[in-house]
């Protein structure tokens, strides 16, 4: 289970790592151009750049903590954080009747919660 659980944890990882330093690096006008992330436009740049900087952090916390060995509590908290990130895309989505990005966030949510609980419970570090 525990390596299921690292691999699961890397996956989520590099998918945060690189939605967050998309986020990041591009202007939200890049962003609007993109075509598939409309949604900006309902969030100030600063907001997007919060969000993106939340992504990121999360994929580090994901791994760094239990790859160290130092405070691998983080890695559920990571996970958690990362779980309440995909509950915000879920609704926003919703709410502008985007529904092929509300399946990703949903199993992306679920994901998290695999990794939030287990690193929690019975397989935590």
């Amino acid at each position: 289970m525990n390596v299921f659980l690292w691999i699961l944890a890397g996956v989520l990882a590099a998918f945060f790592l690189a939605a967050g330093a998309t986020k990041l690096t591009q202007s939200k006008r890049k962003l609007l151009a993109s075509g598939n992330m409309g949604w900006v436009e309902d969030f100030s740049a600063g907001s997007v750049k919060l969000i993106a900087t939340t992504e990121v952090l999360g994929a580090i916390g994901l791994i760094l903590p239990g790859a160290l060995d130092i405070a691998p509590i983080l890695v559920p908290l990571a996970a958690t954080g990362l779980a309440v990130i995909m509950i915000g895309a879920i609704i926003t989505h919703a709410r502008r009747k985007e529904w092929q990005p509300v399946g990703l966030n949903a199993v992306v949510l679920i994901l998290a919660v695999l990794v939030a609980i287990f690193r929690f419970g019975p397989n935590s570090f």
